[in-house]
C-alpha cells in the first residue's frame, strides 16, 4: 500500500500501533525489496522523507495519507487527505475497525473498501 501511494508522489504517515511495530516497519522497509526502496523515517528521528512511521505522536508535514495500524482513529487523522485502516481478520481487530468504520460514516467520510489479499 505504502509502495503504491509513494509511486503516485503521496507523503504518507505510516501509524504504527506502538514504538516497537514502528521500528519492526522502519527495518523492513529498508530490508524487504532492495530493488525498490522506499525513502521513509521514524518521528524523532532527522529525516525529510516521503513516508514518516510514528506511533500516535502528531505528524509533520505529512497530509496526504494515513496509513493507521493502532485499532482506534487517532485524534489528528482529519488532517489528511485519505485514510486507510488496515483489516485483520482476528476478532479484536475486526470489532475496532467495524467501530471506526461506523465514525467514519457518522461523520460523512466517503468510504471504500479495497480487498489488497
Amino acid at each position: 500500500m505504502a509502495d503504491k501511494a509513494f509511486q503516485s508522489g503521496h507523503r504518507i504517515f505510516i501509524n504504527a500501533s506502538d514504538e516497537d511495530q514502528a521500528r519492526r516497519l522502519d527495518e523492513l522497509l529498508w530490508t524487504q525489496r532492495p530493488a525498490s526502496f522506499l525513502p521513509h523515517g521514524l518521528c524523532g528521528e532527522e529525516h525529510d522523507d516521503t513516508i514518516a512511521i510514528g506511533w500516535g505522536q502528531e505528524p509533520q508535514g505529512h497530509n496526504d495519507l494515513l496509513i493507521n495500524l493502532q485499532l482506534e482513529i487517532p485524534a489528528f487523522f482529519s488532517r489528511f487527505q485519505r485514510v486507510a485502516e488496515v483489516v485483520t481478520q482476528d476478532p479484536q481487530s475486526l470489532a475496532a475497525l467495524r467501530r471506526s468504520w461506523k465514525q467514519y460514516k457518522e461523520r460523512g467520510y466517503q468510504l471504500e473498501k479495497h480487498d489488497i489479499r
